[in-house]
This record gives C-alpha cells, structure tokens and sequence, in this order.
C-alpha cells in the first residue's frame, strides 16, 4: 500500500465533512439574507405606511380637503329592503 492511497482515503472522507460543512455555509447565508430582505421589505412598508399616516395627519389640520374620508361611518348605499 503506497501512502498516496491512505492518504486519499482519508482526505475523501475529510473532504466529505467539508463538503457537508460548506453546504451548509451556503444554506445558512441564505437563510440570513433572506431574513434580512424580508426586514427591509417589512421596514420600507412600515416606513411608507408612516408616510401615508402623516400626510393624513397633516391634510386635516387644513381648513379645505375631502369631506369624507375614505373610512365613513355611514355605508356608501342603503341597504335594500
């Protein structure tokens, strides 16, 4: 048995654990970068969701703009008989 043999032998085996290993590197970064797409998506929503509140906010205090809102408390139509 030359040593070239053991040693591939062993280096096979061991390649195997980092090849298990790297894989899952890959899947972990994966998961980290998607979690941290989903947080900037749920950030920008919040941020715009912000924004669309604030100008509300401040088109009341004029004096002029929509009479009714787009949340009335009375229903568009009566209701049918």
């Amino acid at each position: 048995m030359t040593p070239y043999r053991s040693l591939f032998a062993v280096t096979l085996h061991e390649g195997y654990q980092m090849f298990e290993y790297e894989l899952q590197q890959i899947r972990s970064a994966e998961m980290i970068r998607a979690a941290d797409n989903y947080r900037m998506a749920r950030e920008a929503a919040r941020t715009r969701r912000a924004a669309r509140h604030e100008a509300a906010r401040t088109d009341h205090d004029d004096g002029e703009g929509r009479v009714n809102g787009h949340r009335s408390r009375r229903p568009r139509f009566a209701r049918a008989a």
